[in-house]
């Protein structure tokens, strides 16, 4: 029997590729003041600001400045350089230490999808980003993309962990392969976060039903929580948040050895309480203006923010 949800997802991921629907979701006067449950705002401050809350309330923050697939050498200096002056100015706030704000990196917003030294570019970027979280003592997670870049940012994640040894990168339980890239990466020192994955991918290469999705998010966390390294849970839905635990308390891992993680503007609440009782959360931030994909891809992940964000636009006027 076909999940109506998973219907839903596909259409909405359909939609994060519309050039016209993007245009009108960008442009309609409401969508701005919606997209700030989600997004921290567009500039530097708004994210330094959303951190500063967030550690009042004892969650620490991964931070990402919106942008992927970048086509334009120039573009691509602009996101290194918007990533260079955040670490600068959470140093200066006191929110990085220890990796209390961290930065997330999409490889393709820094140059992977150039046309000529595409990999070469982004690893220059991506050095000089390591570089400059490392003075802030904190630490940089490559975000993973669509199947396609996969070998290859795994392949960037390798080398940058040669001179940063504290990279982390992200596995989505939605591929077939990722069980085994889980073993490779469960060593020691490795920091890995396990999300479900929010890109349309062919079944050739991911499973289409979120069950078997989620069957795949545990057999993962089981390999990660039985390795060396540092796992990072990236779910909201409770069932997995519960078995995460319990691997956790399975394998004997004190709270600092793992931690949760969750997207800004999603069950806040939930995120206070798995604070509150001493375990790690780390909420993903994201903000600048290229925001209609990932808000998409949030729409898709849980459907019931598509239900939230079409009443806003519902109501308006």
């Amino acid at each position: 029997m076909i999940d109506p949800a998973d219907i839903l997802r596909a259409g909405l991921l359909q939609l994060s590729e519309s050039d016209l629907v993007r245009r009108t979701v960008v442009t309609a006067p409401i969508s701005r003041g919606v997209v700030t449950r989600f997004v921290a705002g567009e500039g530097t401050e708004d994210a330094v600001r959303v951190t500063s809350v967030l550690r009042q309330t004892g969650r620490v923050a991964t931070i990402d400045y919106l942008g992927e697939y970048t086509t334009d050498p120039d573009q691509a200096d602009h996101t290194r350089e918007a990533y260079l002056s955040l670490l600068r100015r959470l140093r200066e706030e006191n929110l990085s230490q220890h990796g209390q704000a961290e930065v997330s990196l999409k490889l393709s917003a820094v140059g992977q999808s150039l046309e000529r030294d595409g990999d070469a570019i982004a690893l220059d970027n991506a050095r000089a980003i390591c570089a400059a979280a490392q003075d802030a003592d904190t630490t940089v997670t490559l975000d993973m993309e669509d199947h396609t870049t996969t070998d290859r940012t795994l392949e960037t994640a390798r080398t940058l962990r040669e001179d940063f040894p504290w990279v982390g990168i992200v596995l989505q339980s939605q591929l077939r392969r990722t069980e085994g890239d889980c073993r490779d990466f469960a060593g020691p020192g490795s920091r890995v976060r396990l999300c479900k994955g929010a890109y349309k991918e062919p079944q050739s290469v991911a499973y289409q039903d979120g069950a078997d999705v989620d069957l795949a998010f545990v057999r993962c966390l089981k390999i990660l929580m039985a390795g060396e390294g540092y796992p990072m849970l990236a779910t909201h839905d409770p069932r997995l948040v519960a078995i995460g635990q319990s691997l956790a308390d399975s394998h004997d891992r004190d709270p600092d050895t793992f931690e949760f993680q969750m997207l800004f503007g999603i069950r806040p609440e939930e995120q206070k309480r798995i604070a509150d009782r001493g375990n790690q959360m780390r909420v993903y931030v994201p903000y600048g203006d290229e925001w209609y994909g990932y808000l998409m891809r949030r729409m898709a992940e849980r459907p019931a923010n598509t239900a939230f964000f079409l009443r806003a636009l519902a109501t308006k006027g």
